[in-house]
């Protein structure tokens, strides 16, 4: 065992104070739309560049193994600073615009765990909830002091009501965090992981479609995925967002069969980008779900629009291109 998982393992349980289990005093300002806590659990200059800014740094599986325990299933890491965690809802069958909506498309829940050179931990995620469920989960996040940044749809006339939930929370004890997190997906019909199919192949000219997104793109289990990331350096508070959390542009394929395609896809924009984009995505025959914020302390200020398409695959990539090439964002490595 690491000394990381000693320290984490010494951690209060479930009954200790609450004050032991969270920076309670640092987290509230999140709650109550004061500065980011980011600021509030700063420990001194010694860990911010001469900007004002702090970086995260880099781990690996084992300093997020008792993180895995509580949250009752294995994550990986991206680009090795963000411990990833994916709940997909393979228990919901959605149907949007008379497409049955595969898990992987448009309905998995995930969060993300990072560490700072203050050795605080920041936790990020994106929450698939029915309304049924939207209410006590919610619920739980407050409870166990973790911040709610964002509630939006990414479907069109869906059936049953989806709704996605950002959370956010920013401490010294990630165990908290994690635990946190579980008891708010408890409240929820979240259902344990299936195997890996570990598919390959999926039924659309994947070549064509990264050729006309400029982008070389990935499967995940059936869903062909093109992801952007912003090119500038994006903050929350005075912490450094690793590239991809909270700032992605994606573009979902879904295979309907004969090389067409439903795109369920997201941009992320700044302020000045924002007409443009939603001009690019209708001239291109997407619908706009939704225009929202993922984060509250971002900066520069991030922007989202959600959007809905189907038709040939390629087609449809060529003309989503101009809603790419609006943004200030390169694919992601």
């Amino acid at each position: 065992m690491v000394a990381e998982d000693r320290q984490q393992d010494s951690y209060p349980h479930e009954g200790a104070p609450r004050r032991s289990v969270l920076a309670a005093a640092a987290l509230a300002p999140v709650l109550a739309g004061a500065p980011s806590p980011a600021r509030a659990l700063s420990t001194g200059a010694a860990e911010v560049d001469s900007r004002g800014r702090m970086e995260p740094v880099s781990t690996g599986l084992s300093h997020w193994k008792s993180v895995a325990k509580t949250l009752g299933r294995a994550g990986d890491m991206k680009r090795k600073i963000m411990y990833h965690t994916a709940f997909p809802r393979h228990d919901l069958r959605v149907k949007s615009r008379h497409v049955v909506v595969k898990p992987a498309l448009a309905l998995g829940s995930h969060v993300s765990f990072v560490r700072y050179a203050d050795k605080s931990t920041m936790v990020m995620g994106d929450v698939v909830v029915t309304e049924r469920e939207l209410q006590p989960f919610t619920d739980a996040l407050y409870e166990h002091q973790i911040g709610l940044t964002a509630i939006h749809k990414h479907l069109l006339s869906q059936s049953p009501h989806i709704w996605w939930i950002h959370v956010h929370a920013h401490s010294h004890h990630p165990l908290a965090l994690a635990r946190g997190l579980q008891a708010a997906f408890k409240r929820t019909d979240t259902p344990p992981p299936l195997p890996s199919t570990r598919r390959q192949r999926v039924d659309l000219d994947t070549a064509g479609i990264d050729a006309a997104l400029g982008a070389k793109g990935s499967i995940d289990d059936g869903i062909y995925k093109c992801i952007f990331v912003r090119r500038e350096t994006i903050t929350d508070g005075i912490r450094v967002l690793p590239p991809g959390l909270g700032s992605t542009s994606a573009f979902n394929f879904q295979p309907l069969g004969g090389g067409r395609a439903a795109i369920s896809g997201d941009c992320a924009m700044i302020a000045k980008e924002v007409q443009h984009v939603l001009v690019a995505l209708r001239r291109a025959g997407a619908e706009l779900v939704e225009l929202h914020n993922h984060g509250l302390t971002d900066e520069p200020r991030l922007f989202f629009v959600h959007f809905w398409a189907v038709g040939d695959g390629v087609r449809l990539a060529r003309r989503l291109r101009a809603a790419v090439d609006a943004t200030n964002v390169v694919p992601a490595g």
